[in-house]
């Protein structure tokens, strides 16, 4: 017989996991169903651990009956938000970035050189910030952005948790992790580690240069960021939200888009950009904001 643990008797209350729910749902949008409460509630005990506390009971009595809630709700959010990403992860709207966005881009804004802005909204740990920078910096070394132009980029990447935040800006990965990066790219912009046993990489100074990442919840009622921004992506992180939530969100991101630019969300997601105001749909999950529709001046 499986000898008992503490992990198999320890769980947080009803009350206190309703309680999480409402203030992860409240703060940060996203909906917690009972059949994710295992999930929680093995996130939640490194915190346990790292507050010293006895176990998951203590640790909802230390959140709302102690006064805790304040203190911890970051690292709250951090354990229970989801941060699922890869390099290339649907590679089509990398394709489209490079064959269509660019060109494109590089036509509506005139003469002289491209300057793009690039917004990885849900960025989590930074793999797609830097799989967009690895395209944009292809172009940029083959002396062109496919209209005969200078191409000059930037990137920004947001999320709300702090810890993969500080995973994004250190550019540092399994080597493994690193495996969907073409041959070429990883030769390009990862370099090996030092420590043949570490296995790790680490992007490139030339890229690193070109990405920031900032914190941001995407529950704010505005974003202190940019608002001619050529690109959006925001990918799979809508499917955590209700609609209603879904359309704030989407209208807050299309305020900060060029005239022209485009919006990527994720393939699981792509009807919730239908029939929202200044979009319309180019190919499936790409919407682009039309000058028209904004009630913007394209210039």
């Amino acid at each position: 017989m499986r000898p008992a643990t503490p992990e198999t008797y320890d769980h947080l209350t009803d009350k206190h996991f309703a309680a999480i729910v409402a203030v992860i749902e409240t703060r940060v949008g996203i909906k917690l169903p009972q059949t994710k409460r295992t999930m929680v509630e093995g996130r939640l005990r490194k915190r346990v651990r790292a507050l010293g506390l006895s176990g998951l009971a203590a640790y909802g009595a230390h959140l709302f009956e102690h006064g805790g809630l304040d203190g911890e709700l970051v690292q709250l959010i951090d354990c229970v938000t989801t941060n699922k990403t890869d390099f290339f992860r649907e590679p089509s709207h990398f394709e489209f970035l490079r064959d269509v966005a660019v060109p494109q881009l590089a036509q509506r804004q005139g003469p002289g050189p491209l300057n793009l802005k690039l917004w990885s909204a849900a960025c989590s740990s930074g793999a797609e910030a830097y799989t967009a920078a690895m395209v944009l910096q292809d172009l940029v070394n083959a002396g062109r952005a496919k209209a005969g132009k200078e191409l000059r980029f930037s990137i920004l990447g947001t999320d709300i948790s702090t810890e993969v935040l500080r995973e994004a800006r250190a550019a540092i990965y399994p080597r493994a992790f690193a495996a969907p990066v073409p041959a070429p790219m990883q030769q390009r912009y990862l370099m090996r580690s030092k420590d043949a046993q570490l296995d790790l990489v680490r992007v490139a100074p030339e890229l690193r240069r070109r990405v920031r990442f900032e914190h941001l919840n995407l529950m704010d009622d505005s974003y202190p960021f940019d608002r001619d921004v050529d690109v959006i992506l925001c990918r799979n992180v809508l499917i955590y939200f209700d609609k209603p939530t879904q359309a704030a969100v989407l209208a807050r991101l299309v305020s900060h888009l060029r005239p022209g630019g485009y919006l990527m969300l994720g393939h699981s997601e792509s009807m919730a950009g239908s029939g929202v105001a200044g979009l319309k749909s180019v190919v499936p999950t790409i919407y682009q904001a039309f000058p028209e529709a904004l009630g913007r001046s394209a210039a």
